[in-house]
């Protein structure tokens, strides 16, 4: 048992000086950070809040607009709305298959996007999360170069989250971190609606 444990330790104090000499190469980032969560998989707007409630967690104020949900009820929402280091903004008209208004849409995606803008250009902010905006670049209701754009011209401190499928190949390349949800099962295929405290 104790030469098991021995070779444990003898491992680990390794990895602990591997781990030591990678952080000592690592630099602190000198602006806030792009993340984008993207992928078919469930979660990506969940990982946000998570980032969130970090955010808050050190003090920190933070922006959400979403850009594709309508009003309608979530935990996410009603949690968050306790905190008033939060400026939240829900912009969308709903899911697109039920708008199914191109123009009413993109106009709705350009109001999103110039709140945005506005706020993360202000300093005001040290976390804005950009909830489904890859839904609204999926369709052509934004261009990824504007959005690229206004990412450009946050507020030095300021660190953005962009959830959605599909993100933009462009976005994905600029940004810094970028993670991909894989479903590998969901329980919608087996006939099972959206649970609340689950799904929404």
């Amino acid at each position: 048992m104790s030469t098991t444990n021995d070779a444990h330790r003898e491992a680990m104090q390794q990895a602990q000086t591997e781990h030591r000499e990678k952080m000592a190469q690592k630099t602190r980032a000198d602006r806030g950070l792009v993340l984008i969560h993207t992928g078919d998989g469930k979660g990506k707007s969940s990982s946000a809040f998570g980032v969130v409630a970090r955010a808050l967690g050190w003090g920190q104020k933070v922006g959400i607009v979403q850009f594709i949900k309508g009003k309608w009820k979530t935990g996410e929402r009603e949690f968050f709305a306790r905190f008033p280091e939060i400026d939240w903004h829900t912009m969308g008209d709903g899911f697109t298959w039920d708008t199914q208004d191109k123009e009413q849409d993109t106009q709705a995606a350009m109001e999103a996007f110039a709140q945005a803008c506005a706020m993360m250009s202000s300093g005001e902010y040290d976390l804005i999360v950009l909830d489904e905006i890859n839904i609204a670049l999926r369709y052509d209701y934004l261009d990824a170069a504007a959005v690229r754009d206004g990412l450009e011209g946050r507020a030095k401190q300021t660190s953005v989250i962009l959830t959605g499928r599909d993100a933009k190949p462009s976005l994905m390349e600029y940004a810094d971190l970028v993670t991909e949800m894989v479903e590998v099962k969901h329980p919608f295929q087996a006939g099972i609606k959206a649970q609340r405290g689950i799904d929404y």
